[in-house]
């Protein structure tokens, strides 16, 4: 872990866009699924994941979505029903409406709102399974108004057979339609292109492995994506009147995704410097996954020191995390030079778990410092919208000079003319 002057740490992190073999392998997949459908599914599925399907098999039924609820406890239950009412609470708050401006000379403009027709979600099933990402992913779409929503996951969770009963219950819980039992690059060309047992979709969200994203990059403008997610990040800026161990634990919860995620803490005190780099070593020592943890902070982890909070806010801006918590005297008072963020979180008490799990904001982030140009999945990424001309008579004679001007000036003759005949002999007088 890196341990100095921020001035001497590389702010940026490069973005994965996989080996040449990856993307040889990713290309041959997709092709072969586009071309082939189930049967392309079907080889590939017994190839990686050991596991062999015949297409009835493909779909998870109800009874084994009944089996799940069986196999999850009450707690469980519970509380993932209460953080999908704040998610989608949150998100509601988030719909806009078709609108419409009619002018007094005739002219209506506006834009009409509709939702897409079906959504895909991929859910990984690697390390570990993640039910919160399916209300993430979900439940905005929910609220946009999609009909369908159609999850894809590997048959196979974290190594156990069949898939894990908390994500089969997540997705039931937040109204997915339809479940499927195929992972990795096949599903995501399932989805895009569509087979026999499976319809294609508008859109696929969902994180997955370097083959699921190079997918997810291959077959984007047959379909739309959410975005290509990166590893994990959380930076602290904090100041003297942090608590080291809740930074510290704080940058574990992130630590501890994979390898490749990043923790770091910003601040203009050595002695808070200090202190978080020995509660990092004190308490990785007991995690679970403690292995992963260390390998992260190894790598990409680091204790930024600053010269004051001037400067750690525009290192904060230059690394546009995805994770930014504030834990200084008065969080507030810096809130509006914060710039570049996924997600900010405020005080020692606002953790970044709570905004994973249950207050209501979407945890599905932009990574790799692309805050600086986009935004948490949202209600809006699930909406479609139109552009509404109504030109009157009028407006359009008072108009019809300029626009002949302006398609003359680019060379489109044909363009100025279809104006100008509507007030030509023959035309309307």
């Amino acid at each position: 872990m890196y341990k100095g002057p921020a001035s001497g740490y590389k702010l940026e992190r490069e973005s994965d866009y996989g080996s040449p073999e990856q993307n040889a392998a990713v290309a041959e997949i997709v092709s072969a699924v586009r071309s082939e459908g189930d049967a392309a599914l079907l080889r590939y599925t017994e190839a990686f994941d050991r596991v062999r399907l015949d297409p009835s098999q493909l779909r998870v039924t109800e009874a084994e979505i009944q089996s799940a609820y069986e196999r999850v406890e009450p707690e469980f239950l519970d509380a993932l029903r209460r953080a999908a009412a704040n998610v989608t609470a949150f998100h509601e708050k988030q719909k806009r409406q078709s609108w419409i401006d009619v002018q007094p000379d005739g002219t209506m403009l506006g834009m009409s709102l509709r939702p897409l027709a079906r959504v895909g979600l991929y859910v990984p099933g690697g390390k570990a399974a993640y039910p919160s990402s399916v209300l993430m992913n979900v439940l905005p779409a929910k609220v946009a108004g999609v009909p369908q929503i159609a999850m894809v996951t590997p048959p196979a969770t974290g190594g156990r057979e069949g898939i894990d009963p908390y994500i089969l219950v997540a997705a039931a819980e937040a109204g997915v339609t339809e479940m499927y039992r195929i992972g990795g690059a096949q599903a995501v060309a399932a989805l895009a292109y569509g087979t026999e047992s499976i319809p294609a979709v508008d859109k696929i969200c969902g994180p997955g492995n370097i083959y699921v994203a190079l997918a997810k990059r291959a077959v984007f403008g047959a379909v739309d994506i959410d975005s290509i997610a990166g590893p994990s990040e959380i930076v602290v800026l904090a100041d003297d009147s942090a608590d080291a161990r809740f930074v510290a634990a704080d940058m574990l919860s992130q630590a501890e995704h994979d390898e490749m995620a990043s923790a770091m803490l910003v601040t203009p005190s050595e002695r808070l410097a200090r202190e978080v780099e020995a509660e990092l070593a004190r308490q990785v020592a007991t995690l679970p996954r403690r292995e992963i943890a260390e390998r992260s902070l190894e790598q990409y982890g680091a204790i930024l020191t600053v010269s004051d909070l001037a400067e750690g806010i525009d290192v904060v801006n230059k690394l546009a995390p995805e994770h930014l918590e504030i834990m200084t005297e008065d969080p507030l008072e810096l809130l509006g030079r914060i710039e570049n963020a996924g997600a900010i979180f405020l005080g020692p008490y606002s953790s970044e778990p709570v905004g994973d799990y249950f207050a209501g904001p979407n945890h599905i982030l932009p990574t790799n410092g692309t805050a600086r140009f986009s935004s948490p999945l949202n209600v809006d990424d699930f909406v479609k919208k139109s552009s509404l001309i109504r030109y009157s008579r009028e407006a359009l004679r008072r108009d019809a000079a300029g626009i002949a001007s302006l398609a003359r000036h680019e060379g489109l003759e044909a363009h100025a003319r279809a104006v100008e005949i509507r007030f030509k002999e023959g035309g309307d007088q």
